[in-house]
């Protein structure tokens, strides 16, 4: 069969919450998810109802049930007395037609098996074999004695629950017939898987959607009641068990423990010796069957829902046999677990690693689920949890990486507020202000170092950044900034980078890019006056040898 309690995967969101109400702890967070597990699991529930994402889901028995309906054989109801509660009708006479138009042969009262169970807890106080007595009624509560507390399986009256007993009865006075249980409760799933006993078993959601499927309305009057009101009602409520016995003379102590937060404390003292002469009434549900997990989850009335059950309960038993005391035994075993509890060293180890190096630093703040940071270091070292789940460490972690970056980029950096008063400077931009390490500049307006104008400009535009490169002549530096304007943190973040070197290499390159091109002017100037004078040289030179050659010419020819 799949698994009782499954896991939406697109729909968890790591919030741990599952966790925190998880009372045995029994999830584990593996790749970003949170996954059930079934050896620890006591299926209270609570992680389904508390799970603001629907990312737990029940396993759905619907296909099972319309099988059982469909194989021709008789199928009987057999529903938890805490219908009343969650459904808006007066009492099962309105349930009834609706059930058998769905198929069923018939629908009875799990308050039948509650009476014959309570009958047999009443045996057993009187024969006083056992010094505490605790009631075996809550599937949940039998889970978490057979695998958290093993020394106080003495204690459990092992006894058949009321839906087993139930069942029992009515295959016993219908041969043949098959049974399905129909409740509150998550865990009665796996007590029929574990026990059998039952055909099937559905939550009160699955018989709303089935009924909603088949489009069939209950009926908004009710008949009146065939019979008188019956005085086992009362057991789903907190101290129901207890108000349907006789325990007049008893010598025994009662308790009412609901709750499985209130459940572990009282194993615990039961467990410790610290109880005698006791019948104990627990319930893992606060409020018990009422307040179970597979009600209406988004309806909390839990004190319009006990007066419903008051007024629909009586005094009246059921008319039926008893059975032996041998037909209502069950079996209830160790079960354990399969967790291995860690050494003290593999604890401390990991609990430095979660940045817990003294008594101190464990805030014990639960935000990863878990009540302690030493619960939650034994879950990582059982590979149940991850480190990263500890919010503070992961907050300290952040942030000690982005002081790092701060403190070591070599850009100066100056945060301020919207009234341009500054919140940080790195150290970077106090050497570039030629300021002390120690000075201490937080809530000092940055006119005291800079120029506003620019992160006023800034303040008005729409724009949330710019980039400017300018000289700041108070400490002959030159800088390219980038200006952001962080309008959700209302914050102005300076990030300045020193380019002075470079800008200064550039301004002597251009210099001796000047005085080359001076020099050379020089030169040109100077070699075109030598051109221009050995020209004129040249041409004088030319025209007296001109003069002379005419001269020897005339002469020649005369």
């Amino acid at each position: 069969m799949e698994p009782i309690l499954g896991l939406k995967k697109a729909n968890c969101k790591n919030c741990y919450k599952c966790i925190r109400e998880c009372p045995v702890k029994s999830i584990r967070f593996q790749d970003h998810q949170a996954n059930i597990i079934p050896d620890e699991c006591i299926y209270c529930g609570l992680c389904f109802v508390a799970c603001p994402q629907n990312a737990k889901q029940v396993r759905c028995d619907l296909p099972a049930a319309k099988a059982l309906l469909a194989s021709g054989e008789p199928v009987y109801v057999s529903l938890a007395p805490s219908f009343i509660a969650d459904f808006e009708v007066a009492g099962i006479e309105a349930l009834a037609p609706a059930l058998r138009e769905l198929g069923f042969a018939g629908v009875e009262e799990t308050a039948v098996g509650a009476q014959i169970v309570k009958t047999e807890y009443e045996k057993m106080i009187r024969e006083k074999k056992q010094d505490v007595i605790i009631s075996s009624c809550c599937h949940s509560v039998n889970l978490l004695i057979q695998k958290y507390y093993p020394k106080a399986l003495g204690a459990l009256a092992h006894t058949l629950s009321p839906m087993l007993a139930h069942a029992k009865d009515l295959k016993a006075r219908y041969p043949g017939a098959k049974v399905v249980f129909v409740g509150p409760c998550v865990s009665k799933k796996d007590e029929w898987d574990m026990y059998g006993g039952v055909d099937c078993v559905l939550t009160f959601e699955e018989l709303r959607d089935w009924l909603a499927e088949e489009q069939i309305q209950l009926p908004a009057a009710c008949p009146a009641p065939e019979e008188a009101a019956k005085r086992a009602r009362f057991f789903p409520t907190a101290g129901g068990i207890l108000k349907t016995m006789d325990l007049a003379g008893s010598g025994y102590t009662t308790l009412v423990v609901d709750g499985v937060e209130s459940c572990m404390e009282a194993l615990a003292e039961i467990e410790a010796g610290h109880l005698h002469h006791c019948f104990v009434e627990m319930s893992a549900c606060k409020g018990s069957c009422i307040a179970g997990p597979a009600t209406r989850r988004f309806r909390r009335q839990p004190l319009a829902c006990a007066v419903r059950v008051e007024q629909y309960a009586g005094a009246a038993p059921y008319e039926l046999e008893q059975p032996a005391s041998e037909l209502l035994k069950k079996e209830m075993t160790y079960i354990g677990t399969a967790q291995t509890r860690p050494g003290e060293a593999a604890i401390r180890e990991t609990l430095i690693r979660m940045g817990k190096t003294c008594p101190e630093d464990e805030l014990n703040c639960g935000t990863c689920g878990y009540n302690t940071c030493r619960e939650k270091a034994i879950a990582v070292c059982e590979g149940k949890a991850d480190i990263s789940m500890c919010l503070p460490y992961m907050k300290e972690k952040a942030e000690s990486f982005s002081d790092a970056i701060i403190s070591n980029t070599p850009n100066a950096i100056i945060v301020m507020d919207e009234d341009l008063n500054i919140q940080q400077v790195n150290r970077s931009a106090l050497q570039l202000f030629h300021l002390e390490p120690s000075a201490d500049l937080q809530g000092s307006p940055v006119v005291r170092l800079l120029n506003p104008v620019e992160y006023v400009k800034i303040l008005d535009s729409a724009s949330r950044r710019t980039n400017i490169s300018h000289y700041l002549p108070e400490y002959d530096k030159y800088v390219e900034e980038i200006i952001w304007h962080d309008r959700d943190s209302h914050l102005i973040i300076s990030i300045m980078k020193d380019i002075t070197d470079r800008e200064k290499e550039a301004n002597e390159k251009n210099e001796m890019r000047m005085q080359a091109a001076d020099i050379t002017n020089k030169v040109i100037e100077k070699q075109m006056r030598v051109v221009q004078e050995i020209a004129s040289l040249l041409g004088e030179t030319t025209a007296e040898t001109k003069v002379a050659l005419t001269n020897l010419k005339d002469t020649l020819t005369k």
